[in-house]
Order: structure tokens, then C-alpha cells, then sequence
């Protein structure tokens, strides 16, 4: 059965591995994930991740979480834009996050990326979630 919700799964499987302390995580492969994974890892949030190819055709991104001092390095974790109320926002409207030292992931025209990296090249889209 397929997820409604995939950057919401990716965000829980995140989640839940960092409240085991777990030091890998798995989650089904995807274009949209891979580049969300991209983003996550050029901010340091995660050590890194790796696609993995099955028998059966279906593909599966290893993530490897990232901890400093035994803690996780994402604190705070929050979906923002669901499948029920999609949230956008301009460039001159993109949230800061606890002034600056949180990342909003968006979603643009020009690709996934970072809000910095939005502002920079001057670009609005569907804010998909925020990292602190």
C-alpha cells in the first residue's frame, strides 16, 4: 500500500529513529525524498544517505542520523505544508526559524532547498517542513 504523506513518513522514520538512538534508518526511495535528503545533509542535520537496490525492483534510502555528545542533532523536526493545506510562501514571506538557527526545507521551481538558498536565488514555493 502507498503512503499519502511521503515527506510526513520521512519526517516520523527520522524521528522515531532518533528517540532509539538508532544509528541508520531506512525508508522507501523517491526522487522528492533523495533531494529532501540532499538538503537535510548540506545542513548537517544528517550524516548522509545511500539508495539501495532490492531483487524485487523497489529501491530503499539508508540514512545514516547524526548525533553530537549522544543527543541528536535535529531537536525539532515539524511537517508544515500537509496533503490537506498545502502552506506557500513568497520570498519576501519565508519564515525564520528560531531566529535563523532553524532551516526551512522548501519546495521551488527551481528544486528542493534550504530557505538561505531560496532567499539567495529569489525564489517562493510550498514550504514543506522546518528543521531545528
Amino acid at each position: 500500500m502507498g503512503v499519502n504523506d511521503p515527506i510526513g513518513d520521512l519526517i516520523t522514520r527520522i524521528r522515531n529513529a532518533q528517540m532509539r538512538n538508532k544509528p541508520k534508518v531506512s525508508t522507501p526511495g523517491s526522487r522528492l525524498r533523495e533531494s529532501v535528503l540532499e538538503v537535510l545533509k548540506s545542513e548537517g542535520y544528517i550524516r548522509g544517505f545511500s539508495s539501495v537496490e532490492h531483487a524485487s525492483g523497489r529501491s530503499e534510502l539508508e540514512i545514516e542520523l547524526k548525533y553530537f555528545d549522544g543527543e541528536p542533532v535535529i531537536r525539532e523536526i515539524s511537517r508544515v505544508s500537509k496533503p490537506g493545506r498545502r502552506v506557500y510562501a513568497s520570498v519576501k514571506a519565508l519564515p525564520r526559524i528560531n531566529n535563523g538557527l532553524g532551516v526551512s526545507i522548501l519546495s521551488t521551481p527551481k528544486g528542493v532547498m534550504a530557505d538561505h538558498a531560496a532567499r539567495d536565488a529569489n525564489v517562493g514555493g510550498e514550504i514543506l517542513f522546518t528543521v531545528f
